[in-house]
């Protein structure tokens, strides 16, 4: 299991502290494989990107036009976290639905 976020966010070091053996992945220090990115975009569509971060903000709004794939290979802080790769399946955020699915209280 790999868990993909931030260390400095709240609810990604809830879910690791639920999910002691996930292997943690930095994405601000190590990105994101391309492949894990597309499947999740396949999968997830534009609820991968958060609007709502700072991140976003700070973008120019021509930039902010790119194709979701470029902005998130560009700042891989725009991925909503945590995104959660167990047994090839793919969860995104800490909602009470992943958690049920990974088996956690």
């Amino acid at each position: 299991m790999k868990l993909y976020g931030l260390k400095s966010c709240d609810t990604c070091r809830k879910a690791l502290k639920s999910l002691p053996s996930a292997e943690f992945v930095d994405v601000r220090a190590d990105g994101v494989p391309e492949p894990i990115l597309q499947r999740s975009l396949a999968e997830f569509g534009e609820k991968l990107l958060n609007t709502r971060s700072t991140t976003w903000r700070q973008l120019e709004p021509q930039e902010r036009e790119k194709a979701p794939l470029e902005l998130l290979l560009a700042h891989p802080t725009l991925m909503k976290r945590p995104l959660i790769e167990d047994g090839g399946q793919l969860y995104l955020g800490w909602t009470p639905e992943t958690r049920q699915a990974l088996g956690v209280a």
